[in-house]
Order: structure tokens, then C-alpha cells, then sequence
């Protein structure tokens, strides 16, 4: 199993980013795919998470409105679309795959720094 980040830089407030999530070694389109971010001397957070198969798509009220989640199960990735970032957005990226609470694997993260 593999979940293995990109995209991840330094890049001015107000600036986009846009982070992908490369997966291979287990069922893809059955897991859950997420986005977590820890910032120095914090708590990992979750950021963005869209279920297997319908249900509703989750945002950190923190990135509402700025970040969106997608994934193409036909190349087994996961991206997150990061627009207007803020400096308090500066962390390291995390992709993480779940299904329920019997598989859980997550990536070796992505350092995100927005700053001037």
C-alpha cells in the first residue's frame, strides 16, 4: 500500500496550490480519501474528506469556500484545490485512505508554506 503526496511548495497569501495523492496496493474506489494537516506544535486536523460512493463531501469550516476535494477513482488519485491561502495555512499535508475502522493508511505528507 501506498499514498504518496505532490504538489506542495512555498507560494504567497492569497495564492493556489493544488495537491495530489497518488494510491496504489488496495481498492481504491471503496476507501474514503482525506486530507489532514498539522502545523508546528498542533494537533493534525482534517481538512477534507470525500466518501467511497455518495454521502456528503466534508470541509474544515477553517477552508470552506477555498479548498475542494476531489479524486478520479479511474487513476486512483486524490487532489485538494487550495485557493486564497492564508498564512495560517502553512502545515504539512497529509493524504489518508479508510474504510471504516478496519483499513486506515496515510502518505508521508506534502510541507504547504504560504507565506510573503
Amino acid at each position: 500500500v501506498q499514498l504518496v503526496e505532490s504538489g506542495g511548495g512555498l507560494v504567497q497569501p492569497g495564492g493556489s496550490l493544488r495537491l495530489s495523492c497518488a494510491a496504489s496496493g488496495f481498492a481504491f474506489s471503496s476507501y474514503a480519501m482525506s486530507w489532514y494537516r498539522q502545523a508546528p506544535g498542533k494537533e493534525r486536523e482534517l481538512v477534507a474528506k470525500r466518501p467511497s460512493a455518495g454521502g456528503s463531501t466534508y470541509y474544515a469550516d477553517s477552508v470552506k469556500g477555498r479548498f475542494i476535494i476531489s479524486r478520479d477513482n479511474t487513476k486512483n488519485m486524490v487532489y485538494l484545490q487550495m485557493s486564497s491561502l492564508k498564512p495560517e495555512d502553512t502545515a504539512v499535508y497529509y493524504c489518508r485512505a479508510d474504510w471504516g475502522t478496519a483499513y486506515d493508511y496515510w502518505g508521508q505528507g506534502t510541507q504547504v508554506t504560504v507565506s510573503s
